[in-house]
């Protein structure tokens, strides 16, 4: 009994003086519940839909304006005369549905015949497909109903998913694993080696050495570099050939923007491991500002979009998030760099930004 007291005091007592170790296991569940709260939503809201009006009459305009005035659900992004436009918005997200009508749609109903209407729904994430093409349908069923009371009037809905017909959940899921896996074998390996080195010493020899720290830290991200990248090229392997998950787009692109987040994932475990003393502060610092975020914040498991709107601004400094984004396209979709552009150089600046500020962090110690 007494050996057991004598090792809770000399546990309590290395908590107390490690006041980081202390701060993060009183905040970490604080954390979690937060980011788990909000994040972890199946609603969907902010719906992004495109109507393809060809000849505006009096009920597609009417029925446009139902889509616009849902309270949140639906924002209107683009009214376009043809579908060949529709590409482009689909690529480049800025549409997740669209409306189609055809030519002389008031007159058909005006005649009691059966007027046609075409929903194209982004099937990316099956869940949210499925919900979407549910909203739709039920605006234009409640407006068939409305409008009918009156008079006889009936819209035929036809609808066509794209980019995942069957709607497997895989083809959602394995993307966002790439992001996630790559982050564990980055960051969170990085941050541990590297405090490791602290504890026994050894991190010592290369401060005092003549190397200048953004040698160092270029150093210690090299092999852990080429060993993301072997990981990489693995999972989208796997992908393929296991999941049957299609790569619709350039597999060189994708093996080269699976390079530019690993570079950023290593990054944030050398900037953890230079501001932190043990390898327990290093793991849950990594566990904490990459692996949660990575499977919250992300797109990865739930929509950004029905998030809070905090959470959302939060989301966009989390890494995983663009490059989930760019692994869906080019697998699901077979976007390229053109359409990808802006994610890359997001990415791009965060791995200049945190490569600097670790280099500093090492210049600061090594000072």
């Amino acid at each position: 009994m007494r050996a057991l007291l004598a090792l809770l005091r000399k546990e309590l007592y290395h908590i107390r003086r490690d006041r980081r170790t202390l701060a993060v296991l009183v905040l970490m569940p604080i954390v979690q519940v937060i980011l788990f709260g909000f994040a972890i939503s199946t609603d969907v809201k902010n719906v992004r839909i495109a109507i393809v009006d060809p000849a505006p009459d009096s009920e597609t305009q009417a029925l446009r304006h139902r889509f616009a005035s849902t309270g949140g659900t639906f924002q209107v992004t683009a009214v376009v005369p043809r579908t060949s436009h529709l590409e482009s918005l689909f690529q480049r997200g800025t549409a997740q549905a669209a409306v189609v009508f055809e030519p002389g749609f008031a007159t058909r109903l005006g005649q009691g015949l059966p007027a046609p209407l075409l929903v194209i729904v982004d099937a990316t994430e099956p869940n949210t497909g499925s919900a979407i093409q549910n909203y739709v349908l039920a605006v234009v069923s409640a407006y068939e109903r409305e409008r009918g009371a009156s008079s006889p009037l009936r819209i035929v809905p036809a609808v066509q998913m794209r980019f995942n017909p069957t709607r497997e959940s895989k083809h959602l899921f394995v993307p966002g694993l790439m992001a996630f896996v790559l982050t564990i074998i980055s960051a969170l390996m990085t941050a541990i080696s590297l405090t490791r080195e602290k504890e026994t010493g050894t991190i010592e020899a290369l401060l005092v050495s003549p190397l200048h720290p953004w040698q160092i830290v270029v150093g210690k991200v090299v092999p852990y570099l080429g060993v993301g990248f072997v990981s990489v090229i693995a999972v989208v392997v796997e992908a393929r050939l296991i999941f049957d998950v299609p790569v619709r787009g350039s597999v060189w692109l994708l093996l080269a923007e699976g390079l530019l987040f690993i570079l950023v994932s290593l990054s944030i475990g050398i900037l953890i491991s230079a501001r932190t003393s043990s390898q327990r502060v290093a793991m849950m610092a990594a566990l904490v500002g990459t692996m949660l975020p990575t499977m919250l914040l992300s797109g990865f498991m739930f929509p950004l979009d029905s998030m809070p709107r905090p959470l959302q601004l939060v989301a966009q400094v989390v890494p995983a998030r663009w490059f989930v984004e760019i692994a869906r396209s080019i697998m699901l979709k077979g976007v390229g760099l053109e359409f990808l552009w802006q994610e890359t150089l997001v990415l791009a600046a965060m791995a200049l930004v945190l490569l600097t500020m670790s280099a500093r962090s090492f210049h600061a110690r090594l000072e």
